[in-house]
This record gives structure tokens, sequence and C-alpha cells, in this order.
């Protein structure tokens, strides 16, 4: 995989994208983090949609990013970092979307909780999806992150991610994600799921290997 700066990105091109909190710390610290975070991130994605599952906030009056710029494949927001899976669709990049979505929860954040600093640790970072192999594993890496840190015993059980938009049916309309940029290289919904817990063992191995050697 190759690590690319922020500004190169490029229409039509798929990006893991991920940060986390300053020294680690949490950046969700309740329900209502969670939900704004994804509201905000549901508006500067779809900003002709009303409001979705998510959207527990006013409106920003702020101008809208282009329409169909982007298309969030997968995610998953965990207690201190989050991970997005992103298509890229035209000319407005990535880091437009981050740049936004980032000052909109960091202000959020610090205002709640009356704290001042950074909240994240760092510029985020992307890593390039170079083929649909590695689009596919990137996806259920994103997805097996609650169960191997051991926030849920299941994909299925954890809220915060995109893993039941895959699973279960329902108006894409309503889905944050859109999970038929990865289904469709499954002839079913349940080859996906399979695929997804073979990648939860070995990652939950390979941790445990992990944890061993230190």
């Amino acid at each position: 995989m190759s690590r690319r700066d922020y500004k190169e990105f490029a229409a039509g091109e798929y990006h893991h994208v991920f940060n986390r909190g300053n020294n680690k710390s949490d950046i969700f610290l309740d329900g209502e983090d969670y939900d704004f975070f994804l509201t905000r991130l549901e508006e500067a994605l779809y900003p002709g949609r009303g409001h979705g599952a998510h959207g527990h906030h006013a409106r920003s009056r702020r101008r809208p990013l282009p329409d169909d710029a982007f298309s969030l494949i997968a995610y998953c927001l965990m207690p201190n970092h989050f991970h997005l899976l992103i298509l890229q669709k035209n000319d407005t990049s990535i880091s437009v979307l981050m740049l936004r979505l980032i000052t909109a929860y960091s202000k959020y954040f610090n205002k709640k909780y009356a704290r001042v600093g950074s909240l994240f640790q760092d510029q985020f970072k992307s890593t390039h999806i170079e083929d649909d192999a590695q689009l596919v594993y990137t996806s259920a890496y994103i997805h097996c992150n609650a169960p191997v840190a051991g926030l849920v015993r299941s994909p299925g059980d954890y809220a915060y991610d995109s893993y039941r938009e895959y699973v279960t049916e329902g108006d894409s309309a309503e889905k944050l994600s859109q999970p038929s940029e990865i289904l469709g290289h499954f002839s079913d919904v349940r080859k996906y799921e399979e695929f997804v817990f073979e990648r939860l063992e070995i990652l939950k191995r390979d941790q445990v290997t992990s944890d061993e050697d230190e």
C-alpha cells in the first residue's frame, strides 16, 4: 500500500482515510458525539439530501460542497479514532471534505467539553487503494475494528460503523455508506458476511500474536 500526501487525491480513486485523537485521547465520549460527526459527514457527502438517520442537528449554513462529489464506501467510528473509505468522484478533493468535517467536529467538541487545543493528533492520514482486492479487504478491516478491539462480540453489534448497512435491506437513499461498491464483488450478501468473519478471525489471531511478542 502506498501512503499519499493529502494534496494528491484525484477523481475516480479510492482512499482509506483515518485519524485519531491527540495523544491517543478519546474523540467520542457519548452518543451525541458520534451522531454529530456522522451528521456533519452526511451533510458534506450528500448536500442535496434531507436529514438521514443521523440528522439530529441543524444543517450548516455554510456553502455546501458540490453534490455527488464523493461516495462513502465504508466507515467506522471508534472511541479514539475513525476510519473512512471514500471514493472521490470529481475534482473536489477529499482534503476539502476532511478539512470541513474535522474543523466542524473539533469546534463542536471543544465547545461542548470546554477544552482548547488540537483535538486530533495530526493531519489526517490516507492510504490509496490500488485494486479491487485491496478495496474489498479494507472494507472488511474497517468493519472488524470494533470486535477486534473488544467493544462488541460481532460486527453486526456495533452502532457506529457501516456493517449493518451492508447486511440489512433498506433504501440506499437512507444509508450513509454505499455498500453496492463492495457487494458487487460477491454473489450475495452472505458471501460478504463470510468474508468479514474470516478476516475477523485472522485479525484476532494477529492481535494475539502481536501482544505475545511485546
